[in-house]
């Protein structure tokens, strides 16, 4: 066993910065491999975690996001343990969040969520994308120099999910000084240090309460209404509670997401001029740009699943109870589907079939908006600067680079960028 293999996924910080030799390293031993201190299974191929992320009949979703840390109160024995997972849902950290849910929960609740991100409302959200983008860029470019998560990614993605939300003007403000100052430092899911908070989203439940008891008591015309309005599949009105977890859930999980790559596609563009230039001379190829970002830095490295039944991974036979972590990160420079899977490649035919935004039941149902947003910041930001530079005063020189990244096995994201920036002529 090499020393990789043997390292701690969730608590060797060395992994944080750079996980990619560990990830690289559980693939070529096997897409199927025992971890030796947690026992999680990791699945690191791209057809296994496929596999697994779009099959819900034998796999349970209720600790996706705490992995080999959740706590039942009994042994999970058995070859069935789907009764065991129900009568214990409601004891686990983050039970009352969408990504956790297992149908036929996850089916109504994803179905009133789809109520609220309609197409129309996502084509009426996205018409304003340049107008939010400008208004940001507009302080953040003024100095020259600028902190690409707080002064850029933070408040774009805040504004940009509040305007499809609905949230009113006059509480915009509000929730980007209370949630902006979470987003950036205060991560505590997956955290490699800390113990992961039951509900990290009480501002949120709060706010939204208001906002949908308001709404149900006093119908406006306006997106919040609608939200109040708005019924499970087989038309019964939703608890009050049920619609706020699922706003809520969105906002946080959106804007999170979304900040994660806007700042690693920055990063890309400072520490790489040729690929800056190219973007610059062919704007074309943004798109296929915020794909590639995904692919190669996923802002998920992965989540969990608990098998309810024995079951058969790539050829290896795991017990019920099982937990496996689904690595998206690895996944997606899985060298079986993405030649030569660690270069940034711009014109890569296949980039949009990487796993960031998951696979199944659960893929990001924001990630439309996440995919609109990120084009059009860096498409802005390209158009009103002449260069963009890596601050070497704060991050060292290129050759030397000194990134922090958030401390936790479930995001990948930078903590915080600074760059430095040429105005494109006409700008002031």
């Amino acid at each position: 066993m090499s020393d990789l293999e043997t390292k701690n996924f969730f608590q060797d910080q060395d992994l944080v910065a750079d996980p990619y030799p560990y990830y690289k390293a559980l693939r070529d031993k096997c897409p199927v491999a025992h971890e030796p201190h947690h026992n999680v299974v990791m699945l690191s191929g791209y057809d296994e975690v496929s596999e697994v992320a779009q099959d819900a009949e034998k796999w349970s979703s209720c600790t996706s996001v705490i992995g080999p840390f959740a706590s039942f109160p009994v042994p999970l024995e058995g070859d069935d343990i789907t009764a065991l997972i129900e009568e214990y849902r409601d004891q686990l950290p983050m039970n009352d969040q969408l990504p956790t849910f297992d149908p036929p929960m996850h089916t109504k609740h994803r179905a009133l969520l789809m109520k609220l991100i309609t197409p129309k409302r996502l084509k009426e959200n996205s018409d304003r994308l340049v107008e939010f983008a400008d208004a940001v860029l507009d302080d953040f470019l003024a100095g020259g120099e600028g902190e690409t998560l707080s002064e850029l990614a933070v408040p774009f993605s805040l504004y940009v999910i509040a305007d499809l939300l609905g949230v009113p003007e006059e509480d915009r403000d509000s929730f980007a000084a209370v949630l902006q100052g979470k987003s950036v430092e205060e991560t505590t899911l997956g955290s490699t240090e800390g113990e992961l908070a039951h509900s990290p989203m009480e501002f949120l439940y709060k706010s939204f309460v208001k906002y949908i008891e308001e709404r149900r008591t006093e119908p406006r015309e306006d997106v919040l209404t609608a939200m109040a309005q708005a019924t499970f599949p087989d038309g019964s009105l939703p608890e009050v509670m049920d619609v706020v977890r699922v706003a809520a859930n969105l906002y946080s999980a959106g804007q999170e997401t979304t900040v994660r790559l806007i700042s690693s596609a920055v990063q890309i563009l400072a520490d790489n001029p040729d690929i800056q230039k190219r973007l610059r001379e062919e704007p074309a190829l943004i798109g296929n740009f915020i794909e590639e970002t995904l692919r190669t830095e996923s802002p998920i490295k992965g989540d969990f699943r608990l098998s309810k039944v024995p079951v058969t991974v790539g050829g290896v036979d795991l017990p019920a109870g099982t937990t496996v972590m689904l690595m998206n990160g690895a996944a997606n420079r899985d060298p079986a589907h993405f030649e030569d899977p660690d270069t940034f490649d711009l014109e890569r035919k296949n980039a949009r079939h990487h796993i960031a935004f998951g696979r199944g039941i659960h893929t990001c149902p924001g990630a439309p908006l996440a995919r609109a947003e990120a084009k059009v910041c860096i498409e802005r930001l390209l158009a009103r600067t002449a260069d963009i530079r890596v601050s070497e005063k704060v991050h060292g020189p290129a050759d030397a680079r000194d990134y922090q990244y958030l401390p936790t096995f479930i995001l990948r994201g930078l903590m915080s960028l600074n760059l430095e920036f040429t105005l494109a002529e006409g700008e002031s």
